[in-house]
């Protein structure tokens, strides 16, 4: 049964600082998710221009080099047929694992102090 002194101003002083520190944790649980997904959206943005801007110079420096084996071939085709064996030899090698294991190896070494790597059942 609930009864008059419910209502006293400790009571309601209580509940008002309840609700403060409430409305105050959730304030702050947005924060930090606004922080999280400014930091992944920058690496992101930062990832994607360096990569553009490494297939670029990648683009550029291939064609510079069959231009030039062009001009020391004396040919007008051969410098650039020589780059791409160059990149169908790259394509092969990775398609036959040497990729993985180097990927493999490098995703051990990131995540090697998770909790699923300290967890080995044997």
């Amino acid at each position: 049964m609930a009864t008059d002194d419910d209502k006293t101003p400790r009571n309601d002083s209580l509940m008002g600082n309840l609700m403060g520190y409430i409305d105050t944790r959730i304030d702050l649980v947005r924060l930090e998710v606004q922080e999280k997904v400014k930091t992944a959206f920058v690496g992101t943005a930062q990832g994607v221009t360096l990569g553009l801007l490494g297939l670029l110079f990648l683009v550029f420096l291939s064609i510079f080099a069959g231009l030039a084996l062009n001009d020391a071939l004396d040919s007008p085709f051969w410098g650039f047929g020589i780059v791409a064996g160059f990149y169908l030899l790259l394509l092969i090698i990775f398609l036959v694992g040497v990729g993985k294991k180097l990927y493999q190896g490098l995703a051990d070494k990131m995540l090697s102090n998770t909790i699923y790597k300290s967890d080995k059942r044997q």
